[in-house]
């Protein structure tokens, strides 16, 4: 048997179980000030004896740990397939775990284990999946795989229908292929344009005048009539033939399509503008750099200054009558309100004019989220319902809805409404087996919590409390879901089950850091990918029942991470000034550190993580691993360091993600005072010597800190920055200030670049000129508003051939370099 690449804990699903340390043991009771105050799990806290370096903290993350990757169950329940990249390179291994061993699979096999969106038919008898865009299906009593397509298509969207049969989508074009024959026919394409009209009689005088005076006019249009017809005739009597055509309308693009498991009903979803792109020629980026020595115009996205509402038009097909119905909205509620009146009249009193709230028809979309990748169609099991959900392009409401197909009406079954915005997180929606009732997540209690509905009746909550709900999995007899949340404390995330019927909530898992599940197809075991903050994520298996006993299945951290010495953060409640919730940080306390030591002040930094809406004080491996080993470096020279979930973080809530609607910079700056006068009250810091730095939102927080509140800290680095936020994208922003041209005010409100001439404090900025998120023009122009305003006290670092998420250990290492430079000479 080969041995993977991998240390393996103990071969098989039969393993030790892991150590599990209880909760309590690894919180402790804090003062009414700091509340909870949570270490990480590890023991020892600080690993080796070996001091990390700059230098090793940007390497390649290769030398800390290879984490399985995609891991996914096997058709049996009893195989667990994950993939580990290679040392060095991008490339990814493949590998299987179960009680016979770990063994890599090799390609020439890689079309035989299935993949992680896997579908089984309902009788339990196939699984079908696809490879490298092609179908197949196994015979689970046999093991048999038959491959059903082999061609340069790909094939997508795979189903098995009521019939039995699987179908499966290539481009615009609905097939059904019976796995026992083979046969495939095809349901239905779809065209864009107008229908052909077929051969037309002749309508105008000049027409009907050539066909009385040129018989070969004549002659040549009865033949056109003849073939026609023939055709038509065959089509009917021979059944041999299938071609069932739909065209959507000149003009439109087609942007959603979704056929009913009974094979009947047809839902297609189109647009007269591309919604998945509306960048033009002047959207584009230099790479200075290119593989030919030129400069090389890289696309980019388009700014929401630029994009436009765009409309959407939901058809239905009756594939049998073919027939077909295009769906109002008009039943959808509050669908022609005037969300942002209040916001229209400030903006217009501030202009010296006046607004007059009216209704009117909402810009409504039904498509996939760019943050979600779940159809908004969902069929139930026979075909007979479908429901779908929608969404205001004012980002105020998010609808489901199903459809009389009868009268091709709408008929609403929730509607969420957000005064700021929908998140665009947790929107799970689907149906419960063989009912008509639907389940979805909703924020409408204050967090994303479970819901059923039957589509006749009330929604019933069937989780409540002060913590997040997500990826919840239906068990086939809809007796349960699984899900994960964060129930004991903000940051820790473990696994659950809920009672349908009783509500009753029961823990699968208590690993005590960031955990997340597959559940098995026999829905008996559940594969778990669990991390905490010291610790790389791994893979364990778990039975799928209450208080389950872990197995460590993977061990892929090397020595020499183990053998660094790193100051394991603290995770803190601080009291806020402006909230009845704290602000949760990470704190790395200095390696001398005593608790209440006084004497000498201590130097600190605030770290501020990006992309506003995440999570990273909580007790799971952070994304932000480079980070971490630099702070802990910092600490281990004396240095105090924070890492504050401010207001907008993901993980505490609907108010908590909110509060920044309409003044992004500052709530999150208010929570950062908060931060420096914890750190002065309880970690002996002298206030007068704070910095503060991140990337993306976390160096727009950079900006906001040192331009409106100058004296908060005393240096600043800015990394991959927003200087302006009508420069960023369309999809995130407009959530948080709606669109410039409605909502100026919260745009001048929330820019640093009009805040400049704040600015007193030594000032790194850190710009990648590739940057397909955050483009580099937001730093050239800031720059040139610094010239303009004759400021002395900014530096800029670029890199040329970096993008958003630095890749080259060397730009990394560049870039903390001159951070840790900054603070060395500033604080």
């Amino acid at each position: 048997m080969k041995k993977s690449l991998l240390s393996i804990a103990v071969a098989g699903l039969l393993l030790t179980g892991c150590q599990t340390t209880s909760k309590q043991s690894n919180t402790e009771e804090a003062n009414s000030n700091s509340a909870i105050v949570s270490q990480a799990v590890q023991t020892p806290l600080d690993f080796g004896s070996e001091n990390i370096t700059l230098e090793q903290a940007m390497a390649d993350p290769d030398w800390i740990s290879r984490s399985p990757e995609s891991a996914f169950w096997g058709a049996d329940s009893n195989t667990i397939y994950f993939n580990q990249k290679q040392v060095g390179n991008q490339l990814r291994d493949t590998f299987s775990i179960n009680s016979q061993g770990t063994e890599q699979v090799a390609l020439a096999s890689l079309h035989e284990i299935g993949s992680n969106n896997a579908t089984f038919s309902a009788d339990g008898k196939y699984q079908a999946y696809t490879f490298q865009g092609n179908i197949f299906v196994k015979n689970l009593a046999t093991k048999q795989i038959k491959q059903i397509t082999r061609s340069s298509e790909k094939e997508t969207i795979i189903q098995f229908m009521v019939s039995g049969e699987l179908a499966f989508r290539v481009a615009d074009t609905f097939f059904t292929v019976n796995v026992e024959t083979g046969l495939t026919k095809e349901l239905v394409k779809i065209n864009e344009g107008n229908t052909p009209q077929g051969t037309q009689e002749p309508s105008t005088y000049i027409a009907k005048e050539q066909h009385k005076l040129i018989d070969y006019v004549a002659l040549t249009h009865k033949n056109a009539l003849d073939k026609e017809g023939r055709q038509a005739e065959l089509k009917s009597q021979n059944k041999t033939i299938a071609d069932k055509q739909i065209y959507i309308g000149e003009g439109n693009n087609l942007v959603e399509a979704s056929i009913s498991p009974s094979g009947d009903k047809l839902i297609v979803v189109v647009s007269k503008d591309n919604v998945f792109s509306q960048s033009t020629k002047k959207d584009m980026m230099p790479n200075y750099i290119g593989q030919d020595g030129n400069i090389v115009p890289v696309p980019a996205r388009s700014r929401v200054a630029d994009n436009k509402p765009v409309e959407v038009e939901v058809l239905y097909y009756d594939l049998k009558a073919d027939t077909h119905k295009s769906i109002s909205f008009d039943a959808l509620p509050g669908f022609d309100e005037d969300v942002l009146a209040d916001v229209k009249k400030e903006n217009a009193a501030a202009i010296g004019e006046s607004y007059t709230s009216k209704k009117e028809p909402r810009a409504i979309k039904m498509m996939r989220d760019w943050y979600w990748s779940q159809s908004p169609i969902q069929w139930n099991s026979n075909g007979d319902q479908v429901a779908m959900m929608f969404k205001a392009w004012d980002n105020k409401d998010r609808w489901i809805a199903t459809l009389d197909f009868e009268n091709g009406e709408l008929e609403p079954q929730h509607r969420l409404h957000d005064k700021a915005w929908v998140n665009y997180a947790y929107n799970d929606f689907g149906w419960l087996n063989n009912e008509d009732a639907l389940f979805f997540l909703s924020e409408e209690s204050g967090y994303s919590h479970l819901y059923v509905k039957p589509i006749d009746g009330k929604a019933k909550q069937i989780t409540s409390g002060k913590f997040v709900v997500s990826d919840p999995k239906l068990t086939r007899d809809n007796s349960k879901f699984f899900f994960k949340a964060n129930v004991e404390h903000p940051g820790i995330y473990e696994i659950y089950s809920v009672d349908v019927n009783t509500k009753e909530k029961s823990a699968i898992t208590d690993l005590n850091g960031m955990t997340d599940f597959v559940l098995s197809p026999d829905e008996s075991k559940v594969l778990l990918k669990h991390s905490k903050i010291m610790m790389p994520t791994e893979l364990y298996v778990a039975d799928a029942k209450p208080n389950a006993q872990p197995k460590r299945l993977t061990n892929t951290v090397s020595d020499e991470f183990l053998n660094k010495k790193l100051i394991a953060p603290k995770i803190v409640a601080v009291p806020s000034s402006h909230t009845d919730e704290p602000i949760y940080a990470k704190v790395y306390y200095p390696a001398d550190y005593k608790p209440g030591e006084s004497g000498k002040k201590r130097k600190a930094i605030i770290f501020n993580h990006g992309a506003g809406y995440l999570q990273n004080s909580h007790m799971g491996w952070s994304v932000y691993f480079r980070e971490f080993m630099f702070h802990s470096l910092l600490a281990s020279e004396g240095y105090v360091v924070m890492d504050m979930d401010y207001r907008a973080s993901k993980g505490y809530g609907r108010d908590w993600r909110t509060a920044i609607y309409r003044q992004m910079g500052t709530p999150e700056i208010q929570d950062l005072a908060d931060g420096v006068k914890w750190m002065t009250q309880n970690a002996n810091v002298d206030e007068g010597s704070v910095g503060t730095y991140g990337g993306s939102y976390g160096g727009f927080m950079t900006f906001m800190a040192l331009f409106t509140q100058p004296e908060l800290f005393q240096a600043g680095a800015a990394l991959r920055p927003v200087t302006d936020w009508a420069y960023y994208n369309d999809p995130y922003t407009s959530n948080i200030l709606n669109r410039p041209d409605v909502d100026p005010i919260a745009y001048r409100r929330s820019s640093p670049i009009y805040f400049a001439e704040g600015l007193n404090k030594p000032l790194l900025i850190n710009a990648p000129m590739i940057d397909d998120n955050v483009f580099f023009q937001d730093v050239v122009r800031l720059v040139q508003r610094f010239i303009e305003l004759e400021k002395e006290n900014f530096e800029t670092a670029i890199y040329p051939v970096e993008p958003h998420g630095f890749v080259q250990p060397s730009g990394w290492l560049d870039e903390y370099r001159r951070i840790y430079k900054l603070f060395k000479e500033n604080l």
